[in-house]
């Protein structure tokens, strides 16, 4: 029963890293700061505490709190390198839920 709570409570988290990667991607395609900003500094510091990545938390809140940016590039590249902490991230949890499935499925 643990495990099927376990499984899902994911999906709901996998869902809606989906949908931050989303939003981050279209709005470093478009170079909107203010957005990326905002979706680091709340939408991605909320996702990962609420998914226990709490180094990736740390991260976002930094890149926003931390110190000014020497330049617009320097801000995008730390936000490029936090878009890749969330898919390594999603990676996980993909893998997660396949091995409980796997594990699920040969115990019935």
């Amino acid at each position: 029963m643990l495990h099927c709570n376990m499984i899902a409570h994911s999906v709901p988290l996998q869902l809606g890293l989906e949908d931050l990667l989303g939003d981050l991607h279209h709005a470093r395609r478009t170079r909107d700061l203010g957005r990326l900003a905002w979706l680091a500094y709340c939408e991605v510091r909320r996702w990962a505490r609420m998914a226990g990545e709490h180094a990736l938390a740390e991260h976002s809140s930094e890149l926003i709190t931390h110190a000014p940016h020497t330049s617009r590039e320097a801000f995008l590249a730390e936000v490029d390198e936090l878009i890749f902490e969330l898919e390594l991230a999603r990676q996980r949890g993909l893998a997660t839920a396949a091995t409980a499935a796997t594990a699920d499925s040969t115990q019935h």
